[in-house]
Order: C-alpha cells, then structure tokens, then sequence
C-alpha cells in the first residue's frame, strides 16, 4: 500500500505552479504592477536545480505557454523565456546546487537579467517599447525574494518528501 504523503508529494510541483502562475495574473494596483516578481521564474528555477528529473524543459514550456494565455501575451513569449532560464538552470544545477544561498542569488539575478531580456526583446520585436527604469524591477524584486522562495520550497520538498 502507498503511503498516503507520498502520493501527495506528487502534487506539490503542480500546486506551486498554480500559485505562481495565481500570483503572477493576481490583480495589483496601477502603482505595484511595474514591482511585480516574476514567480513563474523563481519557481522553475528551484524545480529546476534541486528535482532536474522532475521538472524539466517540458513542464517549463508548458507553464510557459499557459502564462502566456492567461496574461493575454504573445503566444510564446514567456514560454521562450522561461525554456532559456530552465535550459541554462537544468546544465549549471549541480554547480549552482553547491554555492552558498547568496551566490545562488547572483546566479538568479543573472537568470533574470536573461529572462527579462527575452521579453524585452520580443516586445521590441512587436513595437511595444518601454523605456523605463521600472521595467528592470521585476529583476531585483525576484532576486531579492529568491532566498525566502527557496526556503519554502525547501521546506515543503522535505515536508511531503518530494523527490
């Protein structure tokens, strides 16, 4: 008979990207809209580094594509960005893996600067430009937020035994 929390641990991947991509469409005021972290991000990139036989370039092209239908997006655009972040996180993982959280978060910052420079690219492609400073936020607020993500990722991998 299986038991019952290990059954459950087979859900944990799937529910922390249902709270990602909830978090990412959550409603925010005009003001905090530009401050938003990019969840999906932290979220692959945790999966990605510690259950590489898990979570891998299709579950990312995946959530990808369902964040770009659910943010009304060109179709690809954050599935393209998320598989480069997987791709590069899924090659480096056992390197980053033995680094201290602090320079896990110079790696994420990096992964970052790549991922948001995909979209940026992708919408100058299609003409909407944005010159802002804000547009860079979402880089250092997801970077600053990683080592609280890994922790509670952690500790929820180690509660229902994920592995």
């Amino acid at each position: 008979m299986r038991n019952p929390i290990r059954r459950r641990a087979n859900w944990v991947i799937v529910v922390t990207y249902v709270v990602a991509l909830l978090l990412s469409i959550w409603p925010l005021p005009d003001w905090a809209e530009p401050f938003r972290p990019a969840w999906l991000v932290l979220t692959t990139v945790y999966w990605c580094l510690f259950l590489p036989h898990r979570v891998g370039l299709l579950v990312t092209f995946v959530v990808g594509i369902l964040m770009d239908s659910l943010t009304g997006s060109l179709l690809g655009e954050h599935a393209l960005a998320l598989l480069l972040v997987a791709w590069v996180t899924l090659k480096l993982h056992l390197q980053i893996r033995v680094y201290p959280w602090w320079q896990q978060t110079l790696v994420v910052l990096n992964l970052m600067l790549l991922y948001s420079f995909v979209l940026f690219w992708v919408d100058g492609m299609l003409g909407y430009t944005q010159g802002s400073l804000l547009r860079w936020m979402p880089v250092l607020i997801t970077t600053l937020l990683w080592p609280w993500m890994m922790q509670l990722l952690s500790a929820l991998q180690q509660r229902y035994q994920v592995s």
